[in-house]
């Protein structure tokens, strides 16, 4: 059991958010849903929440009302070795989202992501000042990272 867990506060579309983020990565799976009873407060069988599993990372969910709302300063941040995992997860997790600058998007829910290839921390933080700084500009001119347009940025002379 992993000993922190994401807790994410929906407004009645918990139900839904576990379908979809179940869906979009590969590596996932429902672990458990809760659902309202004759107590209440939600309508009885309707979700009170969840648990999936995406990559072995635990994730709950709960239907708690429309008091609290994400915001952009707690994100999930995506370790992708290929384009095509950065290409599939950029595509679906936009989805009626938000498509924003250096690999952060914002999905349907108001979930901020970061789908980030794990070369470019090796690129970000090479000793030649140089190859780093072309690597930060060619990244801050993209919305999805392109692995290959930061490895011409990495190896230009």
């Amino acid at each position: 059991m992993q000993k922190i867990t994401p807790f994410l506060w929906f407004n009645n579309n918990a139900e839904e958010a576990i379908n979809f983020y179940t869906s979009v990565f590969k590596n996932s799976k429902i672990l458990s849903v809760m659902r309202y009873s004759d107590a209440g407060p939600g309508p009885k069988g309707s979700i009170m929440g969840g648990a999936i599993e995406i990559d072995g990372n635990e994730f709950k969910f709960l239907n708690g009302g429309p008091q609290f709302t994400f915001t952009p300063a707690i994100s999930f941040f995506v370790h992708s070795e290929t384009q095509e995992d950065i290409d599939h997860l950029w595509e679906r997790l936009s989805e009626d989202g938000e498509k924003i600058n250096c690999g952060w998007l914002k999905d349907k829910f108001g979930i901020s992501w970061q789908i980030i290839p794990s070369i470019l921390g090796k690129y970000l933080s090479d000793h030649d000042p140089i190859k780093s700084k072309n690597v930060m500009m060619a990244m801050m001119q993209m919305k999805k990272i392109i692995i290959k347009d930061l490895q011409d940025a990495y190896y230009k002379e």
